[in-house]
């Protein structure tokens, strides 16, 4: 027979490692770099560095995130996206947020959507920190449309707002008519179009009106299991299409981010919060 305290220990040992692996899947920061090759990126645009945060939900990594800072001074990116999600409508810090967004604009050009987050706190809210990002030199983009644009190439940014800022209670159908009708914002011509949008579950709607999509939401599916991948998502349930990394239909690509922060369910397992930083590639 086991004496008692030998198996106590081992429980002890056992559960000690299980918070730490824990801890450490929620606090080690990840940098995933994705190539998008396309022959419609202008040439000019070879090697240009987007790198994306999403899902921030008022996290910190390190003090005044000094850690996501240096993450993204390293990642060497030409312009830095938000793609939602900045507050946690929970426990909303709008200050926090703020100071994050200061000192990301001092490393390279910034912009952000919202997201279904932002949508849940008070008008007040969030027009106060839409106002103070804006003060801050961040770029916002309500379903509107940015040029970023090197010598005599450009390629064109399209921002849409996450659904739920139509109403409160909606169903899926009405979520995606409301983002089949924000997609009309999209221009119709040859540019290579980036779309900045949280929810990763309307893929469909955006393949073939845009050629690169970033979006967030799924949280890398909350907790990560071998040979399965992620389990449960916002707006996809349980094993969901589109949580992590690279999906491509057509000619439109889609990066998901896994994200960094967490909301109703307050920890991660095999799912480090990560920074994506994409390289596109123009295609010979």
């Amino acid at each position: 027979m086991i004496n008692k305290s030998i198996l106590f220990v081992v429980c002890l040992i056992f559960i000690l490692l299980a918070i730490l692996w824990i801890a450490y899947n929620n606090k080690a920061l990840e940098i995933n770099t994705i190539v998008v090759t396309s022959n419609r990126l202008p040439k000019k645009f070879d090697g240009f560095r987007i790198a994306q945060i999403s899902d921030l939900h008022n996290a910190e990594f390190g003090n005044n995130n000094s850690q996501l800072i240096s993450a993204l001074e390293n990642a060497d990116a030409d312009i830095i996206v938000i793609t939602g999600d900045m507050v946690d409508s929970r426990r909303t810090k709008i200050d926090r947020a703020v100071h994050f967004a200061d000192r990301a604009v001092k490393i390279a050009p910034t912009y952000y959507v919202n997201g279904n987050h932002e949508s849940r706190i008070h008008d007040a809210e969030y027009k106060h920190l839409i106002t103070r990002l804006e003060y801050a030199g961040v770029t916002v983009l309500e379903n509107e449309v940015a040029e970023i644009s090197m010598e005599d190439a450009s390629i064109t940014l399209v921002g849409l707002n996450d659904p739920r800022f139509q109403m409160e209670l909606i169903d899926d159908t009405m979520e995606r008519n409301i983002v089949r009708k924000q997609m009309g914002v999209v221009p119709k011509n040859d540019a290579y179009k980036v779309l900045l949008i949280h929810r990763p579950e309307y893929f469909d709607e955006y393949a073939g009106n845009v050629d690169l999509v970033f979006s967030g939401h799924a949280h890398g599916g909350q907790f990560i299991l071998p040979f399965v991948g992620g389990v449960l998502a916002p707006g996809q349930g349980l094993f969901p299409q589109y949580c992590d990394g690279l999906y491509t239909q057509g000619t439109t690509n889609m990066i998901v981010s896994r994200g960094l922060g967490n909301s109703l369910f307050p920890f991660r397992i095999n799912n480090r919060p990560e920074v994506i930083v994409a390289e596109l590639n123009a295609e010979s």
